[in-house]
């Protein structure tokens, strides 16, 4: 892949990971963010099941930050399992580099929280492995905005591609006109 393609997630070889979007942390978030940050990552999972991306999902310590909040779960393809973790990454979490290798997928996009804790040491871990990551900057957060400004500028300097949600669905949909481009010309608000 050449420097420029990196640019463009490939469709046959994206998936979308979503990072501990849990019932017990979530509402933790900074406030004037949550839900712009919940709308964009719908929009994304929306955006997944319309193109077929597959999506992993992880849970930080479930027992006692809950289950993935119902609003995120509504939008999963049907059949998607969270992946338990105790590591902060999701990279290290037990089965998910292996189901993401099976996946063939050699680029990512990472959502969820926080953005300096979990999403970065899951981007870091991916960029190791000469994985593509993209990072929405509007689909991620922290407890604090410098806190998630910190994440994004670390991921930045690390490799990852930071941009936004809808620049990442244009980049896939790459022209109007399409099936995927009339479903998600009515979501895109």
């Amino acid at each position: 892949m050449s420097n420029l393609e990196q640019f463009i997630p490939p469709r046959d070889a994206t998936a979308v990971v979503v990072v501990d979007i849990q019932e017990m942390f979530f509402p933790a978030m900074e406030t004037d963010r949550k839900d712009s940050f919940l709308d964009n990552t719908k929009l994304l999972l929306q955006f997944a099941n319309t193109m077929g991306l597959p999506v992993l999902v992880t849970e930080q310590y479930p027992k006692g930050l809950g289950k993935t909040i119902p609003p995120v779960v509504e939008d999963l393809p049907s059949g998607t399992e969270p992946i338990e973790k105790l590591f902060f990454s999701s990279w290290r979490a037990d089965g998910f580099a292996e189901r993401f290798r099976e996946l063939g997928a050699t680029c990512a996009i990472v959502v969820g929280l926080e953005s300096h804790v979990c999403v970065l040491q899951t981007v870091i871990d991916m960029l190791a492995e000469e994985i593509v990551v993209h990072v929405p900057r509007d689909a991620v957060i922290s407890r604090t905005h410098e806190n998630r400004e910190t994440g994004l500028e670390l991921m930045d300097r690390a490799g990852a591609l930071i941009s936004s949600t809808e620049t990442i669905i244009f980049q896939m949909l790459e022209r109007a006109g399409t099936e995927e481009f009339k479903v998600m010309s009515k979501l895109l608000k």
